[in-house]
């Protein structure tokens, strides 16, 4: 490194240093070199910084619902003067002001990637369908905080900046009046507002309210950049409406070409992946070259690709890396920017505070105007109000920019990060706060297969993560014996995970003209399964109707989502995958461990009885004659409510024509061992004590209730000759599994029940290696890796209400502390209704 000194003639000396082209990388600390000292390792150090800063944060912040953008701005604050900084040591090692064009270049180039994969799955098509009111709910959004920023850049705006008054006016316009679409979306999924009526307004005024804060981006940085040459910011504007007529015509063109040359299934060529991210960076190149920022390019350029495999593959390839390494470090490097102690002044403070309130108040305001104009309640348009102040990436550009090009001083760029990050954190708490809509809870008797008439309507809905477990299911639903007397209303969930990509909301909540090609894997899958379904309804003969949803959630919070749709839609039974699936050579393997969580949690808080099917095929797909057997179904029955819950299924079964069912009771033997009230076991005879006498009470009781449906059972079926009773005794677990395993290889399907809370003697022994204690000791037997490979297994349990909806002769579960982590607390109210007020699913096009 070589400092040379210049005189010029009015004797203003200026400093130039020369780096060394060695000063990139480092030789080593044993050969003296300090690693800081060389950009490479000082960038790799910073970089670490911040992702471990930003993350450590988002878990600090996650239990106040606060979006990552918080965060991630919050990071950059922390490392940056206002704190860390502080320490004149630090900062000159850790961020010195020499590395400051490295951090941006990188920053500025992951922001550049990441705005092309917003453009990439962006619908503008949404604008078109967009009803008035969120169109006119954006605009009024809008108008309001801009006139208020308007207002206050009089106050703000110092003689000594050298950006004229229009150009200031309009930056700080533009960053009070932008919703930032990515945040709000996170905000919407946290809230479980997603796909209500008022989070689907909140989103499609926000996409608009997008495209016009791009527009008055592009303006304000045309102003900012050419300021003084009003001819300039002609030429400008003209360059920049040229780009993206070439990017329309031209460029769009080429690249539907080369998608129809690639066939169906096939992945793209390498050569036109790597083609288009160049492109990326051209674009970016060619509007910063003309006067717009690079970003606008980027965004343009994403914007043109068509929708499809080659958007997929684009998305895979760079979603992860820009958004969790490169974008963190553009929103840290704003915070880096901001100096806190720049705000200096009760004067200046008093000003930030009537800015922030000022500014989110004429959101409000407007908003809620527009809102009452609509005849909407009055707390949804402050809720609409509250939730269009988020703010993101957008207003970031626009302060960054201001910044940079001098619109902006210290202390006005640190009021306006410090603006955006209040607004958007007091969101969520508010909301949550104002905004609590009533539950429309529909009182009904029926949550179980049991108590559905015979002659009435048959609610199921289904879950399904995958396509996989489609045929099986179908089937499962065709063998229930769908008629026009007795039909099946059947509502399909997609379970889709939502992974906070604000662009997968957008794609899988905008209706789709038909036959327009899927955006991204999930709708592909979707699409499959809705198609699946749609296709058994056709074929059903007027028995089956289906109602296709996808629902959006974390994996945490799913399941509330599919009891509020279950007790919404009173359905009578959930039936959904378990957490295996079957490999090639027959045993089972885990898919994803988060099923097994949302089963649990869907089991403890159902409204209705829920069945977990364990998926091993199932033959068969279409109606068959009465003289065709299609499936065979055994149900095993040991007794208690879940047990008659799988009875109840069975029947119903049992009336298809092409249906063999094979009732099999177990009773237990004279050496059988009955356990006791503690849960130690006694023998039948042992009847001294008066605590055995309160068990035998309730064993007697549930013995009775067993009894009189096997009775009933027996009578109504007696001259079908597809149906079968037989009874089996046993006196322990090993004659248990020893019975069943006699006739696996006979049928197709195995309905049981969990049999949570009844201590059995017929399963002694059975529970003590338990895989997974959530499908009983039978149905965890019958779902191992070592039992029959071609059986499929419905493991079901009874919805046992509470009040007036309680069999008043029925006992609600007791579960005992078993193996794993589903123990007795998770099951406290397992089966009474969910309180949570909103819901996350929708219905489909």
């Amino acid at each position: 490194m070589a400092e040379i000194v210049v005189k010029e003639k009015n004797h203003v000396e200026e400093n130039i240093i020369c780096y060394a082209p060695t000063m990139i990388t480092t030789h080593g600390i044993w050969q003296g070199d300090n690693p800081l000292d060389y950009s490479l390792p000082l960038f790799i150090l910073q970089l670490t910084m911040v992702v471990v800063t930003t993350r450590i944060l988002v878990f600090i912040l996650k239990p106040l619902r606060q979006p990552r953008v918080i965060s991630e701005i919050l990071g950059g604050i922390i490392l940056g003067p206002s704190v860390l900084g502080r320490n004149k040591t630090f900062a000159f090692m850790v961020f010195p002001l020499r590395s400051v064009l490295v951090l941006e270049t990188m920053a500025n180039l992951g922001l550049l990637y990441f705005l092309f994969l917003v453009g990439l799955e962006m619908d503008l098509t949404v604008i078109r369908r967009t009803g008035k009111r969120a169109m006119a709910i954006a605009i009024s959004g809008m108008v309001l905080p801009f006139l208020i920023g308007v207002s206050f850049s009089f106050t703000l705006h110092k003689g000594t900046q050298v950006m004229k008054q229009g150009t200031f006016i309009l930056f700080l316009g533009v960053a009070l009046s932008i919703t930032a679409f990515p945040v709000l979306a996170r905000i919407l999924a946290e809230l479980k507002l997603l796909n209500t009526d008022i989070g689907k307004i909140a989103m499609s005024a926000a996409l608009i309210n997008d495209v016009c804060a791009w527009v008055l981006l592009a303006f304000a940085i045309t102003l900012a950049e050419n300021d003084t040459i009003p001819l300039a910011t002609l030429w400008v504007f003209l360059s920049s409406v040229a780009f993206v007529c070439f990017c329309v015509f031209v460029v769009r063109p080429l690249i539907e070409i080369v998608i129809r040359q690639t066939p169906e299934g096939e992945t793209i060529n390498e050569f036109y992946i790597y083609l288009i991210l160049t492109g990326v960076m051209i674009s970016g190149f060619v509007t910063d070259a003309i006067g717009t920022h690079s970003v606008f390019g980027a965004f343009v350029f994403g914007l043109v690709i068509p929708s499809g495999s080659l958007g997929l593959t684009l998305i895979e390839r760079l979603e992860d890396f820009v958004s969790g390494l490169l974008l963190p470090l553009f929103f840290a490097t704003s915070g880096l920017k901001t100096e806190i102690s720049a705000i200096k002044g009760v004067g200046t403070w008093s000003i930030l505070v009537v800015v922030i309130i000022l500014s989110c108040a004429g959101k409000v305001a407007g908003t809620l105007l527009v809102a009452l104009y609509y005849k909407m309640p009055f707390n949804e348009g402050l809720t609409l109000g509250l939730l269009m102040n988020a703010k993101g990436l957008i207003e970031m550009i626009v302060l960054n920019v201001g910044k940079d090009q001098k619109v902006l001083d210290s202390e006005s760029f640190a009021i306006m990060i410090v603006v955006a990050v209040i607004m958007t954190a007091i969101i969520s708490p508010l909301v949550t706060a104002i905004y609590k809509p009533a539950r429309k809870f529909i009182p009904y008797k029926r949550r179980t297969v049991q108590r559905t008439k015979p002659d009435s309507e048959f609610r199921i809905s289904v879950c399904v993560h995958t396509p996989r477990n489609v045929p099986t299911i179908i089937n499962l639903l065709e063998a229930s014996n769908p008629t026009k007397r007795s039909p099946i209303c059947v509502y399909v969930c997609h379970l889709v995970e939502l992974t906070g990509r604000a662009s997968a909301m957008l794609i899988v909540h905008n209706n789709r003209n038909s036959g327009r090609q899927a955006l991204n894997c999930t709708q592909a899958q979707s699409d499959h399964i809705i198609n699946a379904f749609e296709n058994f309804e056709q074929h059903a003969g007027g028995g089956v109707s289906v109602q296709p949803l996808t629902v959006i959630s974390p994996y945490s919070t799913m399941h509330e989502d599919i009891c509020n749709f279950a007790e919404d839609k009173r359905v009578a039974i959930v039936i959904i995958p378990f957490h295996k699936q079957q490999t090639v050579d027959g045993g089972m393997e885990s898919t994803n461990p988060a099923y097994r969580a949302i089963n649990q949690n869907v089991l403890a808080n159902a409204p209705c009885s829920v069945g977990i099917l364990v998926d091993r095929g199932l033959s068969g797909s279409t109606r068959l004659a009465a003289n065709q057997v299609s499936h065979h179904v055994a149900v095993l029955f040991f007794g208690g409510p879940d047990d008659r819950e799988a009875l109840a299924y069975g029947w119903r079964m049992s009336d298809h024509p092409g249906i063999s069912l094979t009732v099999m009771r177990f009773v237990a033997g004279d050496s059988a061992v009955e356990p006791s009230e503690s849960g130690s076991m006694r023998n039948n005879n042992n009847t001294k004590n008066s605590g055995v006498l309160t068990v035998v009470t309730d064993t007697d009781r549930e013995k009775q209730l067993d009894e009189d449906y096997l009775n009933q059972f027996q009578a109504r079926t007696a001259d079908n000759e597809m149906v079968a009773y037989t009874e089996v005794v046993v006196n322990h677990g090993e004659e248990t599994v020893a019975a069943i395993r006699s006739i696996d290889s006979m049928h197709d399907l195995f309905i049981v029940g969990r049999g949570q809370g009844n201590i059995s003697p017929l399963t002694a022994g059975l529970t003590d290696w338990s895989e997974c204690p959530e499908l009983g000791a039978i149905g965890d037997l019958m779902a191992s890796s070592d039992f029959a490979s071609t059986v499929s297994v419905l493991v079901v349990q009874q919805y046992v209400g509470i009040g007036d909806d309680a069999d008043p002769l029925s006992t609600p579960d007791t579960p005992t502390n078993q193996n794993g982590p589903f123990d007795s607390g998770n099951f406290a109210n397992r089966r009474t209704p969910t309180g949570r007020a909103s819901q996350a699913y929708h219905p489909q096009p």
